[in-house]
């Protein structure tokens, strides 16, 4: 399932209603969460011949979870079946524009039944190119909405000033270097690079490993982040990144990572890292969004002769020093 997450007014349902229209949505089932007692974003979305839009309009997913998505999700596979049969093998899921997407992901690893049927592909956050910096300065949700982004569509880039757009892709790549940045002009993106065929990991041969952490660790992560502006509503949030020479223990890992999840999951916006764990011929990927974990992929073989041990780390009021004690201190606990 992939999550298309933007604040209000930054152009997702434009973007969707491109969307519905292409093959590759084919076999996608789109569902609309609407904030109010009155929908009214599904009927600007165009209706494709094979594809189904269902109106979820009982208010924020991020209050109603546990209720209108479960729900629909669970029902969906036989509701929305054909000659008895289910015709679609993806979902796409608009929030609402003040929906935090992290919620979402939880339920979905976390919920039994809805586990077996779906899996986080990825999210897709929509930033509006003309106002979004504004957005940003004055909304946590749009800050969340960026943070966990796998992509990051910038839109209106048609009426937007240069100067600005490129201001705006400077903080967007601050607030998380690891999502891959796509200009959108008219709403118009193709499918195929939103709807990635396997969940937001790299491949099964690790040959896209850099390419999941976004460079992020060879472009010296962690240093400009410490000259925001302390002005800027993000100031508290930075992207840092940890490397470690020597391989790591299973335990000391894992340790590791469920503190930081267990006592600071709030602040915990993402982590992706790619480990070299002690007795593993090919490096583990980990992966959290806030108190969430993806299931752990381990891969066969590292795609080349860096063994590093790489983490990507986006949060709140977490900067690299105290990430880096935090982890070597558990390293020389646990012997």
């Amino acid at each position: 399932m992939t999550i298309l997450s933007g604040f209000l007014g930054s152009g997702k349902t434009t973007v969707l209603n491109h969307l519905v229209r292409q093959a590759a949505m084919q076999r996608a089932l789109v569902l609309i969460n609407e904030f109010g007692e009155i929908g009214i974003d599904h009927q600007l979305v165009a209706y494709s011949d094979t594809g189904v839009t269902v109106e979820m309009s009982s208010g924020c997913l991020c209050c109603t979870i546990r209720g209108d998505l479960v729900r629909t999700l669970r029902e969906a596979v036989w509701r929305y079946a054909r000659a008895g049969r289910t015709w679609f093998d993806r979902v796409v899921l608009e929030t609402t524009g003040l929906a935090d997407p992290a919620p979402i992901i939880h339920t979905l690893l976390n919920d039994g039944g809805l586990a077996r049927l779906f899996y986080p592909a990825g999210v897709v956050t929509a930033v509006d190119a003309v106002n979004g910096d504004a957005t940003l300065d004055r909304q946590d949700e749009a800050l969340n909405q960026v943070a966990v982004a796998d992509r990051v569509l910038l839109t209106k880039r048609d009426i937007a000033d240069g100067g600005v757009v490129g201001r705006l892709e400077a903080r967007v790549r601050r607030l998380n270097p690891t999502a891959r940045l796509l200009p959108v002009e008219h709403g118009e993106v193709a499918a195929e690079r939103l709807l990635p065929n396997a969940p937001g990991a790299p491949g099964r041969d690790g040959a896209d490993i850099r390419a999941w952490l976004g460079n992020a660790c060879d472009d010296g992560l962690g240093h400009e982040n410490h000259h925001h502006d302390v002005n800027r509503h993000d100031h508290a949030i930075r992207a840092a990144c940890l490397t470690l020479d020597e391989p790591v223990r299973r335990e000391v890992l894992f340790s590791w990572l469920g503190a930081l999840v267990s006592f600071r999951g709030t602040d915990l916006l993402r982590l992706k890292g790619v480990v070299n764990v002690t007795g593993e011929d090919g490096p583990l990927v980990v992966h959290t969004v806030q108190h969430t974990f993806h299931p752990v992929v381990s891969l066969p073989a590292w795609p080349d002769d860096d063994r590093r041990s790489r983490f990507v780390v986006i949060a709140r009021h977490m900067d690299e020093g105290m990430l880096r004690d935090s982890l070597d201190t558990f390293i020389a606990s646990m012997p």
